[in-house]
């Protein structure tokens, strides 16, 4: 058998490694164990690719569930990468590169409804979803997009404490600008329960009190449910029982009282309460 020279493979071995922890360090990504841990359980996830793969995924897009070449998805799925969408590199095995496609990327033929992450249904426009944008923006709190994968929602961070007790805190919030629009409201809803739920520490211009010592499981529980209650209320259907079944060991001490007052909050700072609808209605019982 014919034996392999190990003065090539070892210089570009080298570059190759010297490349990607460039590209880390650069980046910044994986700082801290949290973000190590992500990045295992996000290799640990998409077991169809090499672990240097997957990393390389994680890199250019956190949150992908699924991902396969132009000619994987059609010859499987009968579906095809949409118009100007954006590839996703990974090295080839004897060779240099190859491209793949993350699922939202892609048009076609129906796939089944556990395909996505956060499936939610419900007619809403995008008009309507950017029309609560101004409301939330006069409540300190700044909205923007990501560019992420299907298993990535957003997230909400407190940027700035209020100098004063009556004041409010500043915050920051993210949604997934590649998620359906109904799915991206759910977020969205999701993301300021924990506001208002306590969840980011008290805030006393919004009367919230500090229940940051929750456990993680039952934050996201509360979180989830005050959502599903925003989004029920305003004529959508998020599927969040594949969601809450990661936490089922935290409804036995879910506080209801807390969850209706903060949905409540919710669509008072996404400008649909029912107390401004019902002003808009001029109309009493």
């Amino acid at each position: 058998m014919r034996g392999i020279d190990s003065s090539n493979v070892k210089p570009i071995y080298q570059h190759e490694r010297a490349l990607i922890e460039q590209l880390i360090a650069a980046t910044k990504l994986y700082n801290s164990s949290e973000a190590i841990q992500e990045l295992f359980d996000f290799t640990i996830r998409l077991r169809e690719f090499a672990p240097f793969n997957a990393m390389l995924l994680h890199i250019q897009k956190p949150g992908l569930t699924h991902a396969a070449t132009a000619r994987d998805w059609w010859s499987r799925f009968r579906r095809k990468p949409k118009t100007g969408a954006r590839p996703l590199l990974i090295l080839r095995v004897m060779g240099p590169v190859d491209f793949v496609f993350d699922i939202q990327d892609t048009e076609g033929d129906e796939l089944p409804e556990g395909a996505f992450a956060f499936p939610t249904f419900g007619d809403l426009t995008e008009e309507r979803f950017s029309g609560f944008m101004p409301a939330i923006a006069r409540e300190r709190i700044e909205v923007v997009e990501i560019d992420a994968g299907d298993g990535h929602a957003g997230w909400i961070r407190l940027i700035e404490e209020s100098t004063t007790r009556r004041g409010k805190n500043r915050y920051k919030l993210a949604y997934n600008r590649n998620h359906p629009v109904a799915t991206r409201f759910v977020t969205v809803a999701h993301e300021l329960a924990h506001l208002y739920l306590g969840h980011m520490g008290p805030d006393g211009g919004r009367r919230v009190p500090d229940r940051g010592y929750l456990f993680r499981d039952m934050r996201e529980v509360e979180a989830e449910m005050t959502a599903y209650l925003v989004a029920k209320r305003n004529g959508l259907e998020p599927k969040s029982e594949s969601y809450l079944a990661n936490y089922q060991g935290a409804f036995r001490e879910l506080d209801l009282y807390a969850v209706t007052r903060a949905a409540n909050a919710v669509e008072t700072a996404m400008g649909i309460s029912a107390q401004k609808l019902w002003n808009e209605k001029g109309s009493g019982p």
